[in-house]
């Protein structure tokens, strides 16, 4: 797996496509890059780009928002609950 199938997984990961299209299309091009050069100042030029696109995105992804702890209880206890009924059918 190269850097271009890591940064594209990313990307997606983070939405960036709906974000901010243009900056995702150009860490994308920046990580085939690195991929198809082996001239390392061109790989070190492209990774600082990168780096920095990169971390912009980041700080532009929507936040995923996370059950609080009231949730992870309930979430919790329906899995024991869950597991209990399996066990009283015989499962």
């Amino acid at each position: 797996m190269g850097v271009a199938d890591k940064i594209a997984q990313e990307l997606e990961d983070l939405h960036a496509d709906e974000t901010s299209p243009g900056m995702a299309a150009v860490a994308l091009d920046l990580a085939r890059g690195i991929d198809d050069t082996d001239a390392p100042g061109v790989k070190a030029k492209a990774a600082h780009e990168l780096r920095s696109i990169m971390a912009d995105l980041r700080r532009l992804a929507p936040v995923e928002s996370k059950g609080d702890t009231v949730d992870d209880i309930a979430e919790q206890r329906a899995k024991r609950r869950a597991a209990a009924r399996d066990q009283a059918a015989g499962g």
